[in-house]
């Protein structure tokens, strides 16, 4: 979002994410939890830092925190501590690799720690071949590191695949290593990086651009961590090969419907403008926010008479905008969606006013027990539950004062899940999990109705945060909350 007052109020919380090996991890760590830090997170920090530095100073990382990361990330590599992960398939080599890359960026990568590691590079996902090219650009003592540079650099031109506007990656299929948060997206963008400054790139960096533009769905990439690599590329992208400002008017036509974006009205957000509020949802699906662009979408309406109608745009004016095409339509869930996971969900009264109230209904100060089944198809890590409560509903269990622990005893949960991290917010009860594996699971909550009225509750979700095209959704009934007898006029 490009805001740097709020990343740094964001990293002076940092420090209480780090463990006691200077390792981050994606929560702050709890008694017992003291050394389970991450090195693939603390890999990504430090490279996400380093490049979002390069572009705005006030991006780096607070100096203490770096040096223990840092030091971290080194022990790390030389063994002096271990992590052990869940994984799908053996990854330690390719995990220091990715320790080795983020310290070579701030000249802490020592070539000595490479001998640890097979070096197979033909053999390895493309985003370890991105570390690799980057590690013998940085670290000058590595062995035959000219040969080794240009044998990397013909593994990557061999794999990219051109498929009209959209660039891909022939082994993308075994390059999607979620756990380490890794997927062709990301591969791409930080390829971008990793060689825009390379003279033999020169040729091929608009169609690499391009390409990955348009690998967007939607107006945006496939995960979050693509898209904080692909805004990274693109700005870096935008302020080598696009100095001229774009100024003027983008004109646009769909049948009789017309519009237009005047260049001069298009600013970025600020906090305190009804385009700049977070959360706040737009026609097209994306959360808005401070530093977003605003007055730079159009909106044409389909028309009923419209028979193959054409889209037409022209920019008059400097510069050469680029335009993401979107079409939009409202569509209801109605049954349960699965795609990869299956979610189910029940809700059992615990304390209930009047026992006699159809079902759906209930009387203020009703308590209820949600349970919730997932059914996975295949192992993995950081899976988030989320499950929507009525407005001003209450979900017990976190320990304030208005809590009730006798309601709350008896939840239960089944299955074999690591639990890293549970969420109690005004609109929705959200259940993180580290590792999520394949087969049944079951969790429960309970929460108390504290508002009379109906309320329309948006569908139970159950998603992979590093693989979103695995998810499942189950639509959830209208919820009805009575006054009780005694309150009624």
């Amino acid at each position: 979002m490009d805001d740097a007052k709020a990343w740094q109020v964001l990293s002076a919380q940092l420090p209480t994410y780090l463990d006691e090996d200077g390792l981050a991890y994606y929560f702050p760590p709890s008694a017992g939890m003291s050394h389970q830090g991450s090195d693939t997170l603390t890999a990504y920090l430090l490279a996400m830092a380093d490049e979002a530095s390069r572009l705005h100073a006030s991006f780096a990382l607070p100096p203490d925190e770096l040096k223990a990361m840092q030091q971290g990330l080194a022990a790390f590599v030389q063994g002096h501590l271990q992590r052990r992960f869940w994984s799908p398939r053996k990854d330690l080599d390719l995990r220091k690799l990715s320790a080795i890359e983020a310290l070579s960026r701030y000249g802490k990568a020592d070539a000595r720690w490479l001998a640890s590691i097979t070096l197979a590079p033909n053999e390895w996902p493309t985003h370890a071949v991105i570390d690799w090219i980057n590690i013998l650009k940085r670290v000058k003592a590595v062995p035959q590191r000219e040969a080794r540079l240009q044998e990397a650099m013909q593994i990557i031109r061999a794999r990219l695949s051109w498929q009209g506007t959209r660039v891909a990656f022939s082994t993308e299929q075994s390059d999607y290593w979620w756990w380490l948060m890794q997927n062709g997206d990301v591969n791409l963008a930080r390829l971008i990086l990793t060689v825009i400054d390379d003279p033999a790139w020169k040729d091929v960096m608009g169609r690499l651009a391009n390409g990955f533009i348009a690998r967007q769905q939607g107006g945006a990439w496939h995960t979050t961590t693509a898209n904080l690599w692909g805004a990274l590329a693109l700005q870096a992208f935008s302020a080598k090969f696009e100095a001229a400002p774009v100024t003027g008017i983008t004109r646009a036509a769909l049948g009789d419907a017309q519009a237009s974006v005047d260049w001069a009205r298009v600013v970025r957000a600020k906090a305190t403008d009804e385009g700049g509020a977070m959360h706040q949802g737009t026609w097209f699906g994306a959360l808005v926010a401070p530093g977003n662009w605003l007055n730079n979408t159009l909106f044409l309406p389909w028309s009923r008479n419209m028979a193959g109608g054409e889209l037409r745009v022209s920019h008059q004016g400097t510069g050469k905008p680029w335009l993401t095409v979107q079409s939009v339509a409202a569509i209801e869930l109605k049954a349960p969606f699965s795609a990869g996971y299956t979610l189910t969900r029940t809700v059992t009264p615990v304390e209930q006013a009047d026992k006699s109230l159809p079902a759906g209904h209930y009387s203020r100060g009703d308590v209820l027990r949600v349970t919730l089944h997932v059914n996975a198809q295949t192992d993995m890590t950081w899976v988030a539950v989320t499950d929507p409560v009525p407005a001003g509903a209450t979900i017990l269990g976190s320990g304030l004062g208005r809590d009730s622990e006798i309601a709350t005893r008896g939840e239960t949960r089944e299955g074999d899940g690591w639990p890293a991290f549970e969420e109690r917010s005004f609109e929705a009860y959200r259940a993180y999990y580290q590792y999520l594996p394949k087969g049944e699971s079951m969790l429960q909550y309970t929460v108390r109705l504290n508002n009379p009225g109906s309320f329309a509750l948006h569908p139970s979700r159950v998603e992979a945060l590093y693989a979103p095209e695995m998810f499942g959704e189950a639509p959830n009934a209208r919820v009805v909350v009575e006054r009780k007898e005694t309150e009624k006029q």
